[in-house]
């Protein structure tokens, strides 16, 4: 019984270390989409006005490369993963926002963000995994049956 409740605190320590290392690189994708937004405004290919729409964007492309990362590290949780790194992503930019302005205000496209990241992570969850284990217990189940 000590042995699996070891093997459990492991695997636990891989998944939390994946979702971390998912959330800082999904946090240095979204600014990096937003920086290019901000130079795609400022030279006037995109409109000033999309900034919420442009701030979701980069939540959702952050999260999902994020996403990925995770997923590829702890691939039997894909979906979970997905999900939690999106929500370290909210977290993340939530606490920058507090350091950075004097009041919270999730009303002003704080909820687009929420669900962005987690739209995000969940789809990096469901399509980052691979399908190469289920394929190779097809294989394997079908050469039992034939022979």
């Amino acid at each position: 019984m000590h042995k699996s409740e070891e093997d459990q605190s492991m695997m636990v320590l891989r998944y939390g270390k994946a979702v971390l290392l998912g959330g800082g690189l999904a946090l240095a994708v979204s600014l990096l989409v937003l920086l290019l937004a901000a130079v795609g405004i400022s030279r006037g290919l995109l409109s000033g006005e999309l900034q919420t729409q442009l701030a979701i964007v980069s939540c959702v492309a952050g999260s999902f490369f994020g996403g990925l990362t995770a997923v590829r590290r702890c691939p039997a949780r894909g979906l979970l993963v997905g999900l939690a790194v999106g929500g370290v992503l909210f977290l993340l930019q939530l606490t920058i926002g507090l350091l950075l302005y004097d009041t919270l205000a999730l009303e002003s496209g704080g909820v687009g963000l929420l669900f962005g990241a987690l739209c995000g992570g969940a789809a990096a969850g469901i399509l980052g995994r691979n399908g190469k284990k289920g394929v190779a217990k097809g294989k394997k189940h079908r050469a039992k049956k034939r022979g």
